[in-house]
């Protein structure tokens, strides 16, 4: 099998992925034509079929096993498939475990790092809720530690979710060795909890879609609901503590424009910001330059969404 993250621009394949996605759509000219989100666990890849009614195009639909046979593109910058034909593919024809992207770190080892976060909390109340949610309760531990982190942007693979949280969790722990004004109960317990509504923000693969609920209401503020939740189960909680860990979560984004309800107020709320967009960022680049690893580094690799900028790497 040839993985996607393999294909290269003017190579013609015929092999078998997951289709991710199918809609159709239509040219300025009014000509319909299919767009196909292709996957197996190196990634995905935009495909077109131009002709859905040709000869050779069998019908398929979204989480289908589908063998493609086509013409390797690049459109601006990104690597896509002109499928010739497709046909769904028959049970024993593949293996499923070739098409669920997965993290490349051990999720146990990464799971027990998180838990020697909480339990270096100090504060009785944070370190209560932590354990509520990742210790108590096993079912949402075990949706976490499989969940990812994002669609597409960044760590949007099996693991990613704890790979990302593990991330801007050492990042916080630097910070407060950095800068002895933080909270670091407050940051450690916002920095685990900063991304917990992503376990039903977004479904779990091979879909990994957002979910109603995502849609409605969005990962920052389903985690500040699930915070309170948790908050109102235990005697004593004080009032204050739970509002300034809301409000980090609330904040983590920074800017309201990117999709936080409040920017933040706290030097915690800052800090976490900083750690989660750090986290973002460089994981996109090191996602950006796995894909690209063909290239040589006077290549740009083209203009980032996320990052707003166009790409390429350091010289050699």
């Amino acid at each position: 099998m040839k993985y996607i993250e393999a294909l290269r621009e003017g190579e013609r394949i015929q092999e078998i992925y997951l289709c991710k996605q199918k809609n159709v759509a239509m040219t300025k000219t009014g000509k319909e034509y299919e767009n196909v989100i292709l996957q197996d666990k190196t990634g995905s890849l935009d495909a077109k079929i131009w002709d859905p009614r040709s000869m050779g195009i069998d019908d398929f639909d979204a989480l289908d096993y589908v063998e493609v046979s086509g013409d390797v593109t690049v459109f601006n910058g990104q690597t896509q498939l002109s499928i010739k034909r497709a046909r769904k593919a028959k049970e024993g024809e593949y293996d499923p475990s070739d098409y669920l992207p997965v993290s490349d770190k051990n999720l146990e080892d990464m799971f027990n790092e998180l838990l020697g976060f909480i339990s270096k909390v100090e504060n009785t109340y944070y370190k209560q809720l932590l354990s509520k949610l990742f210790i108590e309760n096993q079912e949402f531990a075990k949706a976490f530690k499989n969940h990812s982190a994002a669609k597409s942007v960044h760590h949007g693979f099996i693991g990613g979710l704890l790979e990302h949280t593990v991330s801007v969790t050492r990042l916080c722990e630097f910070y407060t060795k950095q800068y002895p004004m933080l909270n670091k109960d407050l940051l450690i317990t916002a920095a685990i909890c900063h991304d917990i509504g992503k376990v039903y923000e977004l479904s779990s693969f091979p879909l990994n879609d957002y979910t109603d609920v995502g849609q409605l209401l969005g990962h920052i503020v389903m985690g500040s609901e699930m915070v309170g939740d948790i908050a109102r189960t235990i005697s004593g909680f004080p009032k204050t503590q739970l509002v300034e860990l809301k409000h980090c979560i609330l904040a983590h984004h920074g800017e309201l424009e990117y999709g936080s309800p409040k920017k933040p107020a706290l030097v915690e709320a800052m800090a976490l910001n900083f750690a989660d967009n750090t986290d973002a960022k460089m994981e996109t680049m090191a996602e950006l330059f796995k894909a690209n690893a063909n290239k040589s580094s006077d290549e740009w690799l083209g203009y980032n969404r996320l990052l707003e900028t166009n790409i390429r790497k350091t010289s050699e």
